[in-house]
């Protein structure tokens, strides 16, 4: 048999030829056929799969302490049927005899302290292995938990150093549940603290999902072994090497320390569980760690949640949606949303889910959700992390309203779902609530308060959960996320030029009528202007077209010209020049024309129709710009202008190297270039007051599109967007509301002097910052 496992004392039953090598012997080229090699198993690694889909298991194996070699320890590669069956058999601090291998170079030779070769394992390669287990009487559980050799140092926070792969403690301040990323690996990010109070952002990826931190809430200890760390940006951070593993225990203090950890295999030493029950007493102090999650009775709309809940049923809606199912115990005080799906579609007890139709909601997930969504096995336990509930009304009732429940996509804010076990200790309690509930009573009573029905629970619930909102914020961070929050009052008392990043709220905002907000912006002079009325265009029109066409700059190779008389408006012509690509007229959505004599209504008439137009006069010898103060270039709704002070005009001649192009796109920016235009951009600028309860400033919000995610030069022309607007404003700053209910804003600020005369003004500005997705 490939595998042996012998109660006995090593060397046992070995053939009589093979004979025993030692690590400082150990090298590749050399005749290994009647070699075997000794060692006790000091570590293992997850069992998984490699590309192919061969089976893959690896093993740390380290000589006697007598051994006359500088490397103690070697990796074994196990690979195919051996590697799945060692995987059952073997145990920390076995005897494991391997014979029939192979000697390769090993690929982690630079990031740990073990043999620069490794040994592989396979049934094909002929190899035995023989397990020597020692007698014990204490448990199997006993025994993965007891003390064995290496013993571990452990690297403080405040120590850490780029390059190095150390072993850690630290307690969770923030997390992402596991994601699929970009390539095929499963990543989770985490963020950990401990007493140097010095903080450090792990991006962690396994290919196998069980491989990565089994946390479930802000306040878990972690401890990870072999984790790299590098620099960046004059910040540390940890990042996954080989041989990476982790343990995390419930940072309850007082709670059992029992490690969640996909492998049987670890050390843990008394000296560690004092060392977990000193990080949870430090972050009951210093981490914002929060009560128990909101039951659904007390649930809000326009509020973000974790909920914990067990699933009774899911569907597909479509391929970037899913819909589960899942209910807590307590009757959501709410009427709330069900999402139409075909009965045949929906996977669950149908006879369970008619029962609880009453306390059950409908969760609806997105995007890179929909994936683990669908893998989700009916009646488990859930965590959804990042709950949007959110306020809507029947479409053809606007006086009915109702709630809705979106897990959006991406992973801002922890944004994600977790299966919990059922040992753990929010799940026995949530299950022996759900059994105390009479669902015939429920199904009486669907209009029953949802405190009565959950009567059991006193407000502490609630409580933590009207607290957590508090903590929300509306805005995202786009950058900088080394920066460390910074009281307002720090901040008015600091050097300047400098850059924050802070937690506040909107106290007032200005101008109030939010389409004022709109400049027009040169970033050559950094000048500012108001968007000129579209009166004030017509008018510099209809000046223009008091001077008829000259035919002479009429039909060039470039462009074909067209002219005609207006009925009964003093006989004034107007001419439209259609520029050509290869001599040939384009599609009007492809075509730039260019329009002299015509009327503000009669250009709009035409924008509907072509892609670009150029409002032009003629000259002697061609074709030119009218006065800046127009604009150069309209695409539809969008009016494009130019800077009067920084722009050197060129005639449209200028136009015709564009024209020559294979592919002309005509972009707005290329248009202004040939032309000598300086563009202006529209951008928002308003005046934030802002104030965190230490201090108050005003800080200006100058932003083309990023902040509202919404482009500043559509908003003018759209009505939708003005009410997009004022409802993320109403959001942000809510009018007559109490200052402790405004929303949390989190976003960076720069510091800058502003000269005036002698004088010198400090002036804040937001930048690299948006408004949530969630509340647009």
């Amino acid at each position: 048999m490939p595998i042996q496992v012998i109660d006995g004392p090593p060397e046992t039953l070995l053939p009589s030829h093979l004979q025993r090598v030692d690590l400082k012997y150990l090298q590749m080229g050399c005749d290994q056929a009647n070699k075997y090699f000794q060692g006790t198993v000091i570590s293992s690694y997850p069992l998984t799969k490699l590309g192919n889909g061969t089976e893959f298991f690896k093993i740390v194996l380290q000589e006697s302490e007598n051994s006359c070699s500088r490397t103690r320890s070697i990796n074994i590669s196990l690979f195919g049927k051996l590697a799945e069956d060692c995987g059952k058999v073997i145990h920390q601090g076995d005897t494991m005899v391997v014979a029939g291998f192979k000697v390769a170079k090993s690929p982690s030779t630079n990031e740990d302290d073990r043999h620069s070769c490794h040994l592989e394992v396979s049934e094909d390669a002929g190899s035995t292995i023989y397990i020597y287990t020692k007698p014990s009487t204490v448990t199997a559980s006993e025994t993965a938990s007891m003390p064995v050799a290496p013993k571990y140092t452990y690297t403080p926070l405040n120590h850490l150093k780029g390059g190095t792969i150390v072993n850690l403690y630290g307690a969770v301040k923030f997390f992402k549940p596991p994601y699929i990323s970009n390539g095929t690996d499963y990543c989770s990010v985490v963020t950990i603290v401990d007493q140097s109070n010095v903080k450090l952002t792990c991006t962690l990826f396994n290919g196998n999902l069980d491989a990565l931190p089994k946390i479930y809430k802000v306040g878990d200890i972690v401890r990870f072994h072999r984790i790299k760390i590098r620099e960046y940006n004059e910040q540390m951070q940890g990042i996954t090497s080989i041989g990476f593993a982790s343990l995390t225990f419930d940072g309850t203090v007082g709670a059992p320390i029992v490690p969640r950890t996909s492998t049987k295999l670890y050390t843990f030493t008394e000296e560690e569980q004092k060392t977990i029950e000193e990080l949870r007493i430090w972050a009951a102090s210093n981490l914002l760690v929060f009560g128990p999650t909101p039951k659904l009775s007390s649930v809000q709309p326009m509020l973000f949640f974790d909920l914990t809940c067990q699933l009774v049923g899911k569907a597909e809606v479509d391929g970037s949606s899913f819909l589960l199912k899942v209910w807590d115990g307590t009757k959501c005080s709410y009427p709330t949303w069900k999402v139409l799906v075909e009965e045949s579609d929906l996977e669950g007890d149908k006879v369970l889910i008619h029962r609880l139709r009453s306390l059950t909601v409908d969760v609806l997930v997105y995007d890179n959700h929909v994936q683990l969504a669908k893998s989700l096995k009916v009646g488990s336990f859930l965590r959804i992390y990042s709950l949007h509930s959110k306020h809507a009304s029947a479409g053809n009732q606007p006086d009915v309203s109702y709630v809705e429940f979106h897990l959006h996509g991406g992973t801002c804010y922890g944004r994600g779902i977790r299966v919990l076990p059922e040992n753990n200790p929010d799940v026995k309690e949530l299950r022996a609530f759900m059994d105390s509930v009479s669902l015939t009573e429920s199904q009486n009573v669907e209009s029953m308060s949802s405190m009565e029905l959950d009567g059991t629970f006193d407000n502490l619930s609630y409580q933590s959960y009207s607290e957590r909102c508090q903590q929300l914020s509306v805005t995202v961070l786009t950058d900088h996320q080394h920066l460390e929050d910074t009281t307002l009052n720090t901040i008015l008392n600091s050097a300047v030029p400098q850059q924050y990043r802070i937690r506040a709220k909107l106290r007032t905002f200005k101008p109030q009528k939010l389409h004022q907000s709109i400049k027009l912006y040169c970033s050559k002079c950094n000048s500012l202007q108001e968007v000129p009325d579209a009166d004030d265009f017509d008018l510099i029109l209809r000046d223009s077209a008091a001077t008829a066409p000259n035919p002479e700059v009429q039909d060039a190779l470039w462009y074909e010209s067209a002219v005609w008389d207006t009925e009964n408006q003093g006989q004034r012509k107007i001419a439209v020049h259609f520029v050509k690509h290869d001599e040939l007229l384009q599609e009007p959505e492809d075509t730039l024309i260019m329009v002299q004599g015509g009327t503000l209504n009669e250009i709009r008439k035409l924008s509907r129709r072509f892609k670009c137009i150029m409002p032009v006069k003629s000259s002697k010898e061609d074709l030119e710009l009218l006065d800046l103060a127009a604009p150069f270039l309209l695409q539809g709704k969008i009016w494009h202008y130019g800077c009067k002070h920084c722009s050197k005009q060129k005639t449209a001649q200028s136009l015709s190297s564009l024209a020559a192009d294979e592919h002309p796109s005509w972009e707005p920016t290329e248009i202004a270039r040939v032309l000598g235009i300086e563009p202006l951009q529209y951008v928002f600028i308003m005046k934030f007051t802002l104030d965190d309860g230490t201090g108050a400033l005003d800080a200006y919000l100058f932003d083309y599109e990023k902040f509202f995610q919404i482009p500043a030069s559509e908003v003018l022309t759209s009505s939708l967007l003005q009410e997009k607007m004022e409802m993320i404003m109403g959001i942000l700053c809510p009018p007559e509301t109490n200052p402790d209910d405004l929303p949390w804003l989190e976003c960076f600020i720069r510091s800058y002097n502003v000269s005036s005369g002698m004088e010198q003004q400090v002036c804040y500005q937001i930048f690299d910052t948006m408004v949530a997705e969630d509340v647009i």
